[in-house]
């Protein structure tokens, strides 16, 4: 499965939700590759001390990205994207392998409704594929006190877009943990509210890999 973590807008937590979803597939027993397509290398960089498990490739241009996501993708169970805030010919390219469109935005009316040029590439994708990518908005950086409003589910429903369920609080936590080379869960105390908000996410989100896991657990019970 390929899933793309897209906005082009930055400052939104794309490198936050790929690094953690990473990480979080491969502590389900999943083999999984993290493909940074952003010049700014944030992901990698992170995973690769927070999770060594995890294969990263750093892929650049479209064509590139367009020649090499299919193959990368056949030969993991998860592949996970992190695309740029900006370059929309790259976002194009990955949208075009995606099965899952992962877009991270911020809880404000004016992000909300910024996502009908952030999502164009979006809509060209599925126009070729005839349904493919399936998306889903998740709200960042939203405060503790934030409650969804009308307004807000009527905008994402007007661009055809789910809203998942689960918000991601701004919390410090996730500021400090690439440079701490870990994931949220690792973090200690400190880090016990948001490891249960991102993990919830990534069960309302990938629901299968939860049941995958408890599989392979029941099997390898079985054949001991």
């Amino acid at each position: 499965m390929i899933i793309v973590v897209a906005n082009s807008k930055g400052g939104v937590g794309k490198s936050t939700l790929a690094a953690h979803l990473a990480t979080w597939l491969v502590e389900q027993g999943h083999r999984v590759t993290l493909a940074d397509c952003d010049t700014q290398a944030s992901s990698s960089g992170w995973v690769r001390e927070a999770s060594p498990d995890v294969h990263i490739v750093r892929l650049t241009g479209p064509d590139e990205i367009l020649d090499t996501l299919p193959h990368l993708g056949r030969e993991t169970d998860y592949l996970v994207a992190d695309g740029p805030g900006s370059n929309t010919e790259v976002s194009r390219a990955l949208l075009m392998w995606a099965d899952l469109a992962v877009i991270p935005c911020k809880a404000s009316m004016l992000e909300v409704r910024a996502l009908a040029q952030a999502t164009s590439a979006l809509r060209h994708a599925r126009e070729i594929r005839r349904a493919l990518p399936r998306a889903v908005v998740v709200l960042s950086m939203v405060g503790k006190n934030y409650r969804l409003t009308r307004d807000m589910r009527e905008a994402a429903a007007q661009l055809g877009l789910p809203l998942a369920s689960t918000a991601l609080t701004l919390r410090q936590v996730y500021a400090d943990a690439p440079g701490q080379g870990a994931v949220v869960w690792n973090m200690g105390a400190r880090g016990r509210e948001a490891d249960t908000e991102i993990r919830t996410l990534f069960a309302e989100l990938l629901p299968q890999a939860r049941r995958r896991r408890a599989g392979r657990a029941r099997a390898a019970l079985t054949n001991a």
